[in-house]
């Protein structure tokens, strides 16, 4: 196993430390190692990343269901309708987009290309959601089944196309539409993710060969990192610990633009 590889593996446990530590961030990690680090193209990178986080998502979400931090009714109301957008997106809209999108002005852009752009304006979304201050939760929330239903087609919508599972947009939207704390957010949270990005993952690999021998010990690293971050949480500031995770973010979706746009 070469550096790239070990280093790969290295980084995969920052992947479960992210979900572990805040309840997001695991794909935003792992489709630029998959991609620049490991050298997979970017459809191949984003429907791996929904396995590797999916996966880890899940056994992070059964710890907490163990502690009374899931709420199913949430994540039967938020989950399902993520779950059938995930597989659908991936199953069939991503195979349907061809190779070469459109040629302007002598610049081609690629199924590639728009894939890592689209990551990349979302990377940029959920890092400034981060570096704001979040206000705090409160008891006088207004439950809403519709706006739960929407928010869970847009994050399936989300998770399907680009391989990410969503938490920056999941976390919210129980504080906020369902009235939750956030322990029990972050909790709730991982199991959507866990659901959705393991359907949008069986959509990408109907009919198609998996690399089982690297996917499995990657996710398993970072199934390892989520207790690392879980562990770490109980004794890091939540506030401080997101605003940081966030600029680490912002400057990772810059990076990218730069790379696809620029440095070939």
């Amino acid at each position: 196993m070469d550096f790239l590889h070990v280093s790969g593996y290295i980084l995969a446990l920052l992947v479960g430390i992210s979900l572990g530590l805040v309840g997001s961030g695991g794909s935003i990690l792992t489709v630029p190692i998959l991609v620049y680090i490991l050298g997979f193209d970017a459809v191949t990178a984003t429907g791996y990343s929904l396995f590797v986080v999916g996966g880890t998502a899940l056994v992070g979400g059964i710890r907490n269901a163990f502690h009374k931090n899931v709420d199913f009714t949430i994540v039967m109301l938020f989950g399902l309708p993520s779950l059938i957008t995930a597989y659908l997106i991936r199953a069939f809209a991503i195979p349907a987009l061809p190779d070469v999108i459109a040629t302007i002005a002598g610049f081609t852009i690629t199924k590639a290309l728009l894939l890592m752009l689209v990551f990349a304006v979302i990377m940029l979304a959920a890092a400034l959601k981060m570096i704001r201050s979040v206000p705090a939760y409160t008891d006088n929330a207004i439950f809403s089944r519709s706006k739960l239903i929407i928010s869970g087609i847009s994050t399936g919508l989300l998770a399907g196309a680009v391989g990410a599972g969503g938490g920056f947009l999941i976390i919210p939207a129980l504080v906020f539409l369902a009235g939750m704390p956030m322990k029990k957010a972050v909790g709730t949270s991982l199991f959507i993710i866990a659901i959705q990005s393991l359907a949008g993952f069986a959509g990408e690999a109907i009919g198609k060969s998996i690399d089982w021998q690297f996917l499995i010990p990657f996710t398993a690293v970072a199934i390892a990192g989520i207790f690392i971050g879980i562990t770490a949480s109980k004794k890091i500031e939540g506030a401080k610990l997101k605003t940081g995770f966030g600029y680490f973010v912002l400057l990772m979706g810059v990076y990218i633009i730069i790379k696809e746009l620029f440095i070939h």
